[in-house]
């Protein structure tokens, strides 16, 4: 992630973003690297997530907030992610600093349209949506919210290689790519967040939405080895137990 919109308004790249640190030294290190280990802090925030950053953007209730992700540059000419990265995107709002099951998600999109011969991946949020919107990811703050400091907690999932367990198989598995944004909500605003999940914690391995064969949602089921996969389950907190100040885009 290396920018954050308020309704429409650019707030500077990477301000108010925990941007991931290095896996090694520049230029062969990479901060955009997943993060595979369900039982990881980094899950919470990427590496090195819990390190406050110096900027916070403030927001208002019912504030529309457009994400940028990229790949490398924040260009219109940046590919965001690599097409073969099918999967869900997530955002999850928590108090800042976060508590246990603090974490609730506000806004999720996943599988939208099958694919229309058998092992054709189908139509999924980050490649279909948001790379083929140069990036951007679009959601409401909660109307209403309580002011106060919090994190938005984003991320995108690639699934190309989640027919593996990373658990059972390191070099294969579900690939998350979270992101969190500092946010400092103003306003008179009554409603607190209800309880959520905690990260790490809010994913286990053999959930249907971690371990999962893209290749598998289609409309007419391929033969073995796909299973029954033509519907997907976002993983996480389900939204309809949010209450209904929760606005999705």
């Amino acid at each position: 992630m290396q920018g954050v919109f308020v309704n429409g308004v650019d707030q500077g790249t990477f301000n108010g973003i925990r941007t991931p640190a290095y896996n090694g030294p520049p230029p062969r290190g990479y901060s955009n690297s997943p993060v595979k280990d369900l039982n990881s802090i980094d899950m919470r925030c990427n590496v090195l997530g819990d390190n406050q950053v110096p900027h916070t953007i403030k927001v208002a209730p019912g504030d529309n907030i457009t994400l940028d992700w990229h790949h490398n540059n924040r260009t219109i000419a940046d590919d965001v992610i690599d097409f073969s990265h099918h999967g869900p995107a997530l955002v999850y709002l928590t108090p800042d600093p976060p508590t246990e099951n603090s974490f609730v998600k506000i806004w999720e999109k996943g599988l939208y349209e099958l694919g229309p011969t058998p092992f054709s991946p189908g139509k999924w949020a980050t490649t279909w949506d948001i790379k083929a919107n140069n990036g951007l990811m679009n959601f409401r703050i909660p109307a209403n919210l309580k002011a106060g400091f919090y994190l938005i907690r984003a991320e995108m999932v690639g699934l190309h290689e989640a027919d593996a367990r990373f658990d059972q198989n390191s070099r294969r598995g579900a690939q998350f790519y979270p992101n969190c944004v500092q946010i400092e909500v103003v306003g008179d605003g009554t409603v607190e967040l209800p309880e959520g999940v905690s990260f790490p914690g809010a994913y286990k391995y053999d959930d249907p939405g971690v371990h999962y064969n893209i290749y598998c949602s289609t409309e007419r089921a391929p033969l073995a080895p796909c299973t029954d996969a033509s519907t997907y389950k976002i993983p996480g907190q389900s939204i309809s137990t949010v209450p209904a100040f929760t606005v999705r885009c």
